[in-house]
C-alpha cells in the first residue's frame, strides 16, 4: 500500500509513519509534505497513492484548499488536533478521521476500515464532504486549548487568551485573567488559521492579539498603530505597515482580507 502523509508537524508526521510501518510492513510512505502548496505540486506531478493521511490545518492554509486545485480520487483519512472541527460532517459522509495524538488502536481500526470500505473503490467523491465542511468552517474555530506545563495540564478558553507571541522561536500564550504566560505547541502561522478572525488579529509577525486585550492605541510612523496590551508586555507591539489597513477594518467589525 502506497501512502502519502500531509502533515505540518514534523514530529507527528514521523510518528505516523512509524506507526503505519509497525502495523503493516508492506506500507510504503511515498512522501511527507507539510504545506498546501507542496501537496498540490506533488499531486499534480505524481500518480495518486492508495491512501492519503491529511491534516486539516497546514502551515500555509486549510487542507481543503488542496481539493480546489487537484482532483483527489483516492481515499483520505483526515487528522485533526481537536475534536470540535466539523466532525459530524465526516460521520455523515462516511470518511474516516483520527484525533491527534493518534493512537495505535485507532489507526489500526482506520486502516481496517480503509481495506473493507475503500479497498475496492477506484474513485472517491469528496464534493459532498467539502460542501458540508465549508458551511461549518466559519463556526468551528478553536475554542479551548490544552497546555502542558511541568507535570500539569491546563485548559484555557480562547475567550481568556489575551494574545499569542513568539520569542526565541517559542510561541507563548498570555492569559487575560491571570497575566501568566505558557508555551504552546502551535506556530503563529497555524494559530492564525485556527483562531476566530473576528476576535483575533495578527498585528505583525510576532503577535496575534485578542480584541479585548487592546487597552490603548497610538498613531505611529508610516501610518502604523502602536498597541498597548493588557496584560502588558515588554516587547514592541506595533501593527505592521502591510497590516494596518486591515487592522483598522477589523477593529470596527469589517472582515479582514
Amino acid at each position: 500500500m502506497k501512502v502519502l502523509i500531509i502533515e505540518d508537524e514534523n514530529a507527528a508526521a514521523r510518528r505516523l509513519e512509524k506507526l503505519l510501518t509497525e502495523l503493516d510492513p508492506a506500507i510504503l510512505v511515498l512522501e511527507k509534505l507539510d504545506t498546501v502548496e507542496m501537496a498540490v505540486t506533488w499531486l499534480q506531478s505524481n500518480p495518486q497513492p492508495d491512501l492519503i493521511f491529511l491534516d486539516i490545518h497546514l502551515a500555509d492554509g486549510s487542507s481543503f484548499d488542496i481539493f480546489e486545485h487537484v482532483s483527489i480520487t483516492c481515499p483520505v483519512i483526515f487528522t485533526t488536533a481537536y475534536d470540535e472541527y466539523a466532525l459530524q460532517a465526516f460521520k455523515v459522509n462516511a470518511v474516516d478521521y483520527l484525533l491527534k495524538p493518534i493512537k495505535n488502536s485507532e489507526l489500526a481500526a482506520a486502516l481496517e476500515k480503509y481495506k473493507q470500505v475503500f479497498g475496492a473503490a477506484k474513485n472517491a467523491d469528496y464534493s459532498s464532504l467539502l460542501d458540508s465542511l465549508r458551511r461549518q468552517e466559519g463556526s468551528n474555530h478553536l475554542r479551548r486549548m490544552l497546555i502542558r506545563f511541568g507535570s500539569a495540564i491546563k485548559l484555557v478558553d480562547m475567550a481568556d487568551a489575551a494574545y499569542f507571541y513568539t520569542k526565541d522561536k517559542i510561541t507563548f500564550l498570555v492569559v487575560r485573567s491571570t497575566g501568566k504566560r505558557f508555551p504552546v505547541d502551535y506556530p503563529l502561522d497555524k494559530l492564525a488559521i485556527m483562531l476566530d478572525p473576528g476576535t483575533f488579529f495578527r498585528i505583525n509577525r510576532q503577535f496575534i492579539v485578542n480584541v479585548v486585550a487592546i487597552k490603548e492605541m497610538h498613531p505611529y510612523s508610516k501610518s502604523r498603530v502602536k498597541v498597548d496590551l493588557d496584560p502588558p508586555i515588554d516587547l514592541e507591539t506595533i501593527v505592521s505597515t502591510e497590516r494596518s489597513a486591515e487592522f483598522k477594518k477589523w477593529l470596527v467589525g469589517e472582515k479582514a482580507g
